[in-house]
């Protein structure tokens, strides 16, 4: 199935319900009642879409909306633009409008969205630390780095929850740039430690965590980090949860560097008992076999 239609049915239907609550919430009479039924008519669609891909046969939905493309979402996002100028004091449906800019890689305007959204919600004090941490990622990727605004942003997200992802990274980015590797260490060694085991930036994090380590072992200012008890601990972790295909690949790799041959075939032999059923984790595996000459 095509992934693309899922985020699109998701946010049609999340705006439509934006809209029609307000007019619910604000009692609505005379035309507004025309409108209120149309949004109703449209949640109830939303609802059935819902429904169908959870129970029914999605693969013929996306047959038959193959034609389906980014410029559909693009002009799902020009009515909510055209909507939003009529609705100009809707802080959801900013937000929403701004949420979807990002996704379509249009930062300048997903700035000025959230930007919006988020001036509203601080009149009623109802701003959820992720708005800002998006306000925040909008002004990264309209501004190529880290801004001072954008910081600012990040930090009142973080000032809102503590543990939000966002903000976290983008912080740890921030304090790297200026040098303060012991305080982009922090805010990256935190979020992982919360991260779930499948999230799929995690290895990605963990790259940039190792490498922010190896730069400071070179410097002298932390000393050479224990690799095999970090490799021990990693098989630990694997045997409580076994289900993180790219910790099994990390510790195969982890023994073949090591120099431990059989402890890597047999970490890899466990992985692909764990991934039977998971063709796309067995091709994974044997390019990672073929890699480092295990299948001999």
């Amino acid at each position: 199935m095509n992934l693309v239609l899922v985020p699109i049915f998701v946010l049609i239907a999340a705006i439509a319900a934006g809209f029609a609550a307000m007019p619910l919430l604000r009692g609505a009479r005379g035309k507004n009642n025309a409108v209120l039924a149309a949004a109703v008519a449209v949640i109830i669609a939303g609802i059935g879409l819902t429904t169908y891909f959870a129970v029914g046969r999605p693969e013929l939905a996306s047959r038959a909306l193959s034609g389906l493309d980014a410029n559909d979402f693009r002009a799902l996002m020009a009515t909510l633009s055209r909507r939003m100028h009529e609705r100009p004091d809707d802080a959801q449906g900013w937000a929403l409008l701004g949420r979807g800019y990002l996704a379509l890689n249009a930062p300048d305007e997903a700035a000025k969205a959230l930007a919006r959204a988020i001036q509203l919600g601080e009149k009623t004090g109802a701003v959820p630390a992720s708005l800002y941490s998006a306000y925040g990622e909008a002004l990264v990727e309209s501004a190529g780095g880290i801004t001072p605004e954008a910081e600012k942003a990040f930090q009142t997200a973080l000032q809102q929850d503590a543990h939000e992802p966002g903000a976290r990274y983008y912080l740890g980015l921030a304090a790297r740039a200026r040098g303060q590797k012991d305080e982009a260490l922090k805010y990256w060694e935190g979020l992982l430690a919360d991260a779930p085991a499948n999230a799929p930036w995690r290895p990605a994090l963990v790259d940039q965590v190792a490498a922010l380590k190896a730069e400071q072992v070179e410097q002298g200012k932390i000393a050479s980090p224990d690799i095999a008890a970090m490799v021990q601990g990693l098989a630990q972790r694997l045997e409580k949860n076994p289900d993180d295909l790219e910790g099994w690949m990390r510790l195969v790799r982890a023994y073949a560097v090591l120099g431990e041959p059989d402890k890597a075939k047999s970490a890899l032999a466990r992985a692909r008992s764990q991934f039977a059923r998971d063709a796309t984790a067995q091709e994974s595996l044997a390019a990672l076999a073929r890699d480092l000459n295990l299948e001999k």
